[in-house]
């Protein structure tokens, strides 16, 4: 008995395994060209639906996908309403996996093409020259994962041989509504502990294969999965922005929802479902009818769910409104940036956009101080106490952030990466110190404002009207990384930069020649000398977002 379990759990982590080696090869072959389609997508419901059905299925995991959207959604790539729609597409994706399992792990030997898999992929991965060491990791995976599959599937005690197992799963059927709940609870902890919907799905078709189940709880099963694997967007959503967390909580009242009215229809659907598969699961004893049979079930449930769903997706918004608030916008008093692996199937590539949605948060700070400095030097009379703490608080957060994002980054960088993202982590990191630079020197600039205050200097009526121009054309640099931060910096954009990071230091020169002719004409020591710092902050700010810039240009 003891044997028996240790093969069973040995052969779920190999399939376990495998599914984690495929979908990081295919993730690392196409990580960017999906990210690209999300990135990219209408509003259109019909085409976000298609969309997370296509990703979905691409990279076998429902779960790897629902992260994106969430990490999307945080990062204001996706509106609350298009994340409903790619989430509803992902359950349709993952049912993809159901049929790979119910045709091919129990209709052919998978055994026999495995190896052979094993061994392409290997030597795709070792010779170096091909540079198909993603393609290479691809195939290994789907290997294993088969491999792993026909594992399980013959370690799984012959029914006939063990009646007491039956016997104890007998004990929980055929009490009506009270059954179906508690498959449907089984379900749900069976995908919880083994964080993927797709590795619980063929746990389940095994154990029906096997005649440890039978139909109708085999499909309060699947059911169970549904609601199961809504656990990984919510780990997601776990200390993101408001719109994320609502993203997550969609995904949840969906799966709810389906499994809800299915309680009202699940024997007539299961009904139909048997007339639509050739062959009757209830009246014969051939067990390769049943993965067939569950597969069109979890597929044909999923379809009508998200059909019926599809008409509601703005009572869907509102009510994840309803249930997640605005929040107050509150300074946080405390930052962190978690590298959790929520789920088997995620890799490095998709923790970047984590990153890359922090660092527009981070962008969007330091706009902001940057303006609040500006806002004070421009009002002197007014009294600027809960500004200047304020912006305090802001370059506090600044240099967490710094801390913790390179933190996230140097883990994501022991990570098998590709080429690409290994160098875009280095970029992110160098971007992330350059954001940091520009907190300080907004900050130094309110303190220059608080001193100035203070001691009650007074600049030149003529020196403060040639200071705009110079801080608008910063505040224009500031917006112009603002809004390209996170993409490939283009030779015509670059030219921009360029452009603009040129004229702030001529500008520069022009204010600092000007203090120097006033100072030899006489004017205040303390007032130039003021005047002058807070043009060397100033120009430092350019010079750290021309940095930023250059940055960009190497990102992939």
């Amino acid at each position: 008995m003891l044997y028996s379990v240790s093969m069973i759990i040995g052969s779920l982590g190999l399939f376990l395994f495998g599914m984690r080696t495929m979908s990081d090869g295919i993730q690392k072959v196409a990580g960017d060209r999906l990210h690209a389609i999300l990135n990219f997508m209408t509003g259109n419901r019909v085409m976000a639906i298609l969309t997370g059905f296509a990703i979905t299925a691409i990279v076998q995991s429902s779960s790897a996908t629902t992260v994106m959207v969430v990490s999307f959604v945080n990062a204001g790539l996706l509106s609350l309403t298009q994340s409903i729609g790619v989430i509803m597409g992902a359950n349709i994706g993952t049912t993809v996996t159901g049929w790979i399992v119910a045709i091919l792990g129990f209709k052919v030997k998978m055994g026999n093409i495995a190896l052979p898999l094993i061994g392409i992929g290997f030597i795709l991965m070792l010779v170096k020259r091909f540079n198909k060491k993603d393609l290479g990791e691809t195939l290994i995976g789907f290997g294993l994962l088969f491999m792993g599959l026909d594992y399980l599937k013959n370690s799984v005690p012959d029914i006939s041989a063990h009646p007491e197992i039956l016997q104890f799963v007998t004990q929980f059927t055929g009490h009506g509504f009270f059954s179906y709940l508690l498959f449907v609870l089984l379900g749900t902890v069976l995908t919880i502990i083994v964080q993927s919907s797709s590795a619980a799905m063929a746990i389940t078709l095994t154990m029906a294969y096997a005649g440890w189940i039978d139909y109708p709880t085999a499909a309060a099963i699947v059911l169970g999965e549904n609601i199961g694997t809504t656990v990984t967007a919510y780990l997601a959503s776990i200390g993101t922005s408001v719109n994320a967390k609502r993203a997550s909580r969609a995904h949840t009242l969906f799966n709810v929802f389906g499994v809800v009215w299915m309680s009202i229809v699940f024997t007539p659907f299961l009904n139909l479902v048997n007339y639509l598969v050739p062959g009757d699961v209830y009246a014969s004893t051939s067990a390769l009818l049943l993965p067939a049979h569950l597969a069109m079930f979890h597929t044909l449930f999923n379809i009508t769910n998200t059909l019926i769903s599809s008409f509601f997706v703005p009572q869907i918004a509102f009510l994840v409104k309803k249930w997640v608030p605005d929040d107050k916008n509150i300074i946080p008093e405390s930052y962190s940036l978690k590298y959790i692996s929520a789920t088997l199937q995620d890799t490095p590539e998709l923790y970047l956009i984590t990153v890359k949605r922090e660092l527009s948060k981070m962008a969007d700070i330091v706009s902001d101080m940057f303006n609040g400095f500006w806002e004070i030097f421009r009002h002197p009379d007014k009294k600027m106490g809960s500004e200047v703490e304020e912006n305090k608080r802001m370059e506090d957060l600044t240099d967490r952030m710094q801390e913790e994002i390179t933190r996230f980054l140097s883990q994501c960088s022991m990570d098998n990466m590709n080429r690409v993202s290994a160098n875009n982590v280095y970029s992110m990191m160098r971007i992330t110190n350059e954001l940091e630079s520009i907190g300080d020197s907004c900050f130094n600039l309110i303190i220059l404002c608080e001193r100035k205050y203070k001691q009650q200097i007074i600049f030149n009526d003529n020196a403060t009207e040639k200071l705009t121009p110079y801080i608008e054309l910063v505040i224009r640099f500031i917006s112009f990384i603002k809004s390209h931060l996170n993409e490939h910096m283009d030779s015509e954009n670059m030219a921009v930069a360029v452009k603009i990071e040129s004229d702030i230091n001529k500008m520069r020169n022009i204010l600092k020649q000007s203090a120097s002719k006033r100072l030899q004409s006489g004017a205040d020591v303390r007032s130039e000398l003021l005047y002058i710092d807070m043009v060397r902050h100033v120009e430092q700010i350019g010079d750290h977002c021309m940095n930023i810039t250059e940055r960009l240009e190497k990102i992939l």
